[in-house]
């Protein structure tokens, strides 16, 4: 557990929180490299492995994303041959689905996040885990 705190370095909690989950993803980026996997983009697979087949509005509402932040984010995933358009009972919605590629690639870096979840539980302790995952549920509320 670690148990020394840095002093916020700003008097503005958003701009602490942003610089914070920048530290965050980075080392969860980090600890995923070796999948070929931003941790943007496990998310977004897992959460399209869970909902599967789903529009990317959705997709957008279960994660919390626009629809711009998630394209943006679904291309590189397309690309590779892990996120693929499937036949949907509405010719207007393009339902999206993980091909067995996807399936492959969430599969592989499963046991990396897994790494991440850990060490970073074990940075906060359960106390503090427990502590941070009700403040940011808390936060959420904010937004309309």
């Amino acid at each position: 557990m670690h148990t020394s705190s840095a002093p916020a370095t700003s008097p503005c909690h958003c701009a602490n929180l942003r610089r914070a989950t920048r530290a965050v993803t980075r080392f969860y980026d980090a600890t995923l490299a070796p999948s070929g996997l931003t941790v943007t983009q496990y998310s977004l697979l897992r959460h399209l492995a869970a909902l599967a087949p789903a529009t990317a509005g959705a997709l957008g509402e279960a994660m919390g994303l626009d629809r711009t932040t998630l394209v943006r984010n679904l291309r590189p995933l397309a690309d590779r041959g892990l996120v693929v358009e499937v036949a949907g009972q509405d010719r207007r919605a393009k339902p999206l689905a993980l091909t067995p590629a996807g399936h492959d690639a969430l599969a592989a870096a499963a046991p990396l996040w897994r790494t991440a979840q850990a060490a970073v539980a074990d940075h906060l302790g359960q106390p503090g885990l427990k502590q941070l995952l009700a403040g940011l549920a808390g936060l959420e509320t904010l937004a309309p």
